[in-house]
């Protein structure tokens, strides 16, 4: 009898467990609107999630630390005039993070580290250039103040967010909605997902498909796909049985999938969370109750299976945690933010290792938050790996950071002169000056209110003391 030989890896271990009960977030009203996103960004200051909105359009940001009952009157990032559809932080200023609306624009935010007193309703700067809704964005990984944006339109624009200018418009690669679009490692090269059924890579510069595939998929729900760090492509489906399916692809050799797994039968669209320095896959359906996760290997069947997180709770949506948010004394590999519909549950991921001391082989060097490129030099042609850190002494995030740019400063009050921008007199820097002055003003708010506190209490001592009197 030959036995049988158990697959060596470091992750085979891997186990989610969900926070305890005060370390989530609550009385949180997540966003009922219908569409396919994650409704939910998270990095290692803050955790964004979208939200009801009585009108226009809102998302929450709270930070990490403040877990809990949110107040009611906690305040909102509010500045569309329909739903919010996506919003994604910046990965080079963890202060900075765009949103995508129904409303037809994309607004980029500045979150002060401190909490504001009242809701934040001037965007650093409105870009305006899709005719139809926004329902996808994508920071570039390496340059500087590079964002992608995707619309109803069929039209993807490529933004230079420290200008307000239009980089590229790649207008006629799809002839349908985009499912989804994913930057590959050093930000060379788009995948993208269409309801055409069509999987294609493109060279944005160029503005060229450089491989398609047709029904990677054969079922009719919508397609995911990501790259993975060796540059392979790993999409979610269905197949015509409305099986749930994973499947493997070497962009030179489309015909046939290097792996291809099904699942199970749900009508939930999977979103697939990659991580390059494990090369991990976790998959999670909009719906389900549960988080699959995979690892990707050069050896057969390449995709293997680890484990099933399960809960009893569906998901409303699902933040994926940037390795350097990670708690590496604990070794966590990953750390997901899950919506229920009134609250956000994080669900860690950890590797069992007995030893307290930092696992090298665990937590590889992994990209900071310095930008690699300019916008200009990665326009120019220029393509750079991501400017890697080591995580072996934990990862302090640096102060609040303004939007830094080459150009014209969009936090600078000078007039734009690039296209398609839309701009408040309010947009001018805040300078030490302003904030020490407006920190004052605080101060002598709630110095006025504690002292018109003080006079309500006396008087409402006085009204008693005549009641008494009077009995």
């Amino acid at each position: 009898m030959s036995r049988r030989v158990v697959r060596q890896s470091k992750f085979r271990h891997v186990f989610g467990q969900a926070a305890k009960a005060d370390q989530t977030y609550e009385d949180i009203r997540v966003s009922k609107v219908t569409w396919d996103s994650s409704f939910c960004a998270v990095n290692p200051k803050f955790l964004a999630i979208i939200v009801e909105a009585g009108g226009g359009g809102t998302f929450i940001v709270l930070p990490l630390a403040k877990t809990g009952r949110v107040d009611k009157n906690y305040p909102l990032v509010t500045g569309h005039t329909a739903p919010v559809l996506d919003i994604d932080w910046c990965p080079h200023n963890d202060n900075v993070i765009a949103s995508a609306s129904d409303d037809t624009t994309v607004m980029v935010w500045q979150i002060p580290d401190y909490t504001p007193v009242r809701n934040i309703t001037e965007p650093i700067i409105t870009l305006e250039g899709h005719s139809k809704r926004v329902g996808i964005l994508s920071w570039h990984p390496t340059a500087r103040n590079v964002l992608l944006s995707a619309g109803g339109d069929n039209v993807i624009i490529i933004w230079n967010v420290g200008t307000g200018e239009v980089l590229l418009s790649l207008d006629d690669m799809h002839p349908d909605v985009i499912h989804s679009v994913c930057w590959n490692s050093n930000g060379s090269l788009l995948a993208t997902t269409c309801k055409d059924k069509t999987l294609r890579i493109i060279d944005p510069r160029k503005g060229q498909v450089v491989a398609e595939r047709a029904r990677p998929h054969e079922g009719a729900r919508p397609l995911r796909a990501v790259f993975t760090a060796d540059g392979k492509l790993l999409s979610t489906g269905f197949s015509r049985m409305s099986e749930r399916q994973v499947a493997l692809w070497d962009p030179n050799n489309f015909e046939e999938p290097v792996a291809l797994q099904e699942m199970d039968t749900s009508n939930g669209v999977l979103l697939p969370f990659y991580d390059p320095d494990s090369s991990i896959v976790y998959l999670c359906g909009k719906g389900d109750s549960s988080i699959r996760y995979f690892e990707i290997t050069d050896e057969p069947p390449f995709v293997h299976y680890l484990n099933t997180f399960s809960s009893k709770e569906p998901q409303r949506g699902m933040g994926f945690m940037p390795k350097r948010g990670l708690d590496v004394s604990k070794c966590e590999i990953a750390r997901f933010y899950k919506l229920h519909e009134r609250k956000c549950e994080p669900i860690i991921m950890t590797v069992p290792r007995k030893s307290d001391l930092f696992q090298d082989d665990l937590y590889p060097d992994t990209p900071g938050p310095e930008a690699a490129l300019e916008a200009e030099e990665w326009l120019s042609g220029q393509d750079a790996e991501p400017v890697l850190i080591s995580l072996r002494d934990g990862y302090v995030p640096p102060k609040h950071r303004e939007l830094r740019v080459t150009k014209r400063n969009i936090l600078d009050a000078r007039p734009p002169s690039g296209p398609r921008r839309s701009q408040s007199a309010s947009d001018a820097p805040l300078s030490q000056h302003s904030l020490e002055t407006l920190l004052e003003e605080v101060k002598a708010l709630r110095e006025r209110v504690q002292a018109q506190e003080q006079r309500i209490t006396a008087l409402e001592n006085m009204l008693c003391e005549l009641v008494d009197g009077t009995d």
